[in-house]
């Protein structure tokens, strides 16, 4: 659910869930990208060399997500790819370098919300309006899964600083991946760095490991019963996390087995942005052909949330349960709002 919609939801119970429309965008595409395991030299440190290749991109088995069909066929030049999320304590080091201040951070812009919600929607209070950002809050019994708001609580002052809000640190979380991250805050991130995001294409080539055509990072077992594969919730999602992953919240980096291409997380612990702009039906477009270093669609379309200008999540979270989002698997695809910055949002870079 994007930022915007969320603070309006909870101003007005309403929720932007009209007809489908399709949003045309002006592309900034640059980069693209092959597997054999490199461990960085000193000046890509925590990074691993992906050799590139072909693969066929989506999911392989019936019974998914639609917009996860067809798998067609994706070719991906070589790249570096960080072996981990961006954690807090490199977020704070661009911070203390640049004086960046995150999206969740400023003060709100009701004339630029308003352009991402349905038209005449009516401006909430002003205490609603202020900075902050989503943060999950589990329930105290069964709630019907088709309403996110039965999980998310807009907190004014929660950021990536305070991840639960006011009162909140990280100071023990400095190894966890940096949450509460706008695209915006993750291009700037990039930039200082001298990387950038990856494509939706090269994010699951190298989730994938090498192993073509399987279910989940590390082949087809099915982690529901699992601890030690990924941080995802176990239990009754959203009110009883049993943790026998040994974390309620984000883990800190690398504390999972990495997949074929010594790359930790990427399934479970924080969703990570990919530079593609999501079009649920964008698969449907290119069924068929060999997608040499794709970029993505040109346009945006998201029928679950028509007036967002959105970019393609990969990789599911620590609040990702079979019963709802059965995202930790290389296929699964989301789209969120560009002015998102949520509890279980991060990123990691790549580079050429």
């Amino acid at each position: 659910m994007k930022r915007s919609v969320f603070v309006i939801s909870m101003a007005l119970s309403i929720m932007a869930c009209k007809e489908g429309s399709v949003k045309d965008v002006t592309v900034d595409k640059n980069l693209i990208i092959k597997s054999e395991t490199i461990i960085s030299s000193e000046s890509n440190l925590d990074m691993v060399w992906i050799e590139g290749g072909s693969f066929q991109m989506g999911a392989v088995a019936e019974g998914l997500y639609k917009r996860e069909y067809p798998a067609h066929q994706v070719e991906v030049d070589g790249f570096w790819m960080d072996i981990h999320e961006v954690t807090n304590a490199q977020y704070q080091e661009f911070v203390d370098a640049t004086g960046y201040k995150t999206v969740a951070e400023r003060p709100v812009d009701w004339e630029q919300i308003k352009k991402e919600l349905p038209p005449n929607t009516p401006k909430p209070h002003d205490s609603i309006l202020r900075p902050g950002a989503l943060v999950f809050k589990s329930s105290q019994q069964p709630v019907r899964l088709d309403n996110p708001a039965n999980w998310w609580q807009w907190t004014i002052d929660a950021n990536w600083k305070q991840p639960q809000g006011p009162n909140s640190t990280i100071s023990d979380k400095m190894d966890h991946p940096v949450v509460h991250i706008a695209y915006e805050d993750a291009v700037a991130y990039c930039d200082w760095a001298g990387k950038r995001l990856p494509t939706e294409a090269e994010w699951e080539f190298a989730a994938r490991g090498g192993l073509d055509e399987k279910k989940y990072t590390w082949g087809d077992e099915d982690p529901k019963d699992r601890g030690d594969l990924a941080n995802i919730y176990h239990g009754d999602f959203p009110y009883n996390n049993t943790t026998i992953d040994k974390y309620a919240g984000t883990a800190p980096v690398m504390q999972f087995k990495s997949n074929g291409y010594k790359l930790y997380d990427m399934s479970g612990n924080v969703w990570e942005w990919c530079s593609d702009f999501y079009d649920e039906n964008y698969y449907k477009e290119v069924a068929g052909k060999i997608c040499k270093n794709p970029e993505g669609s040109t346009k945006v379309y998201n029928p679950r949330d028509p007036y967002a200008t959105e970019r393609v999540t990969k990789g599911g979270s620590y609040l990702c349960h079979v019963s709802y989002c059965y995202n930790y698997r290389p296929s699964a695809r989301e789209g969120s709002s560009v002015d998102t910055g949520m509890s279980h949002l991060g990123f990691r870079c790549v580079k050429k």
